[in-house]
């Protein structure tokens, strides 16, 4: 079984790499075999996610068996902004040159700003366009349209305007929504709406690409504390915060989830020998959450 979600001599990019779940999805990737190019904005970062992959494998021999390159080949770092079109482009060109063809792209960059969030008893009326404009821009546009242009492009032309052969091995993008995108939250309004919106592009680009050799699918992530979310969910002094208590009492799981827990989903949807007749569909870590109506 271990042979299909092999990912030996597939290069996977990762934008956002450089975050906390971004980071966990590229650690998987490298486990299962794949040259792992890492974007982002934040050279220290990405550095810092390189060295950590190096050193998975280095430790791990036995997840990294099926691997032909050397630890220390196993990653890199691309330095893109990824609501510039031309920056995303020269990303792309300089990890073709490197490490080769992308065949697995991961769209995990996003995030909210406080000014898109609701305070309680806020009036939606009030709420800022330019701040709603950032958050679709940067899940959106930046998150996903930009990203699937431009890489999008390149694995198209794999085959061209030829017939892909039925047990060819697809390209697989796979971008990361919200379980805010299926469930509108309080308070999270731009947030929700922009992943609701990468939802509703996930589908259409699958629909579009799946005869061209091109495979797109979504992972909707629950509540996994990060950098962003950390202060809505804990206290000041680390103790859950009443919204935290709330979201935890709402999953049957009683806990929110590790950034580790999404690696089974993300090598699955990148394995085109194990997912090959997935497309077009959204798989939800939650712990539960979404099965809870009271």
């Amino acid at each position: 079984m271990s042979s299909i979600f092999s990912l030996e001599g597939k290069v996977a990019a990762v934008i956002g790499g450089t975050g906390g779940l971004g980071g966990a999805m590229a650690d998987a990737l490298a486990a299962a075999g794949a040259k792992v190019a890492i974007i982002g904005r934040n050279a220290q970062r990405g550095e810092s996610a390189v060295n950590r992959i190096a050193g998975l494998l280095a430790t791990k021999p036995s997840e990294s068996a099926l691997r032909d390159a050397a630890p220390s080949d196993s990653a890199a770092f691309f330095a893109a902004d990824v609501i510039d079109r031309a920056s995303l482009e020269s990303a792309c060109d300089r990890i073709e040159s490197q490490l080769g063809p992308v065949g697995v792209l991961v769209n995990a960059a996003g995030g909210n700003r406080p000014d898109a969030t609701l305070p309680p008893g806020a009036d939606f009326c009030s709420l800022g366009l330019e701040a709603w404009k950032d958050v679709f821009d940067l899940n959106l546009v930046g998150g996903v349209l930009l990203p699937c242009q431009v890489f999008g492009r390149r694995m198209l032309t794999r085959f061209g305007n030829s017939p892909v052969p039925e047990n060819a091995e697809s390209s697989s993008i796979i971008n990361i929504a919200s379980m805010s995108g299926i469930i509108p939250l309080s308070r999270v309004v731009a947030y929700s709406a922009a992943k609701a919106a990468v939802l509703n592009l996930t589908q259409f680009l699958a629909r579009e690409w799946a005869t061209r050799g091109v495979r797109v699918n979504a992972i909707s992530p629950g509540f996994f504390p990060a950098e962003q979310n950390r202060g809505l969910l804990y206290n000041a002094d680390g103790s859950l915060s009443a919204r935290g208590g709330q979201i935890i009492g709402h999953t049957p799981m009683g806990r929110f989830g590790r950034p580790d827990e999404l690696s089974g989903a993300t090598v699955f949807l990148a394995a085109s020998k194990a997912s090959s007749f997935l497309t077009g569909q959204n798989i939800v870590v939650d712990g539960g959450f979404s099965s809870t109506t009271i």
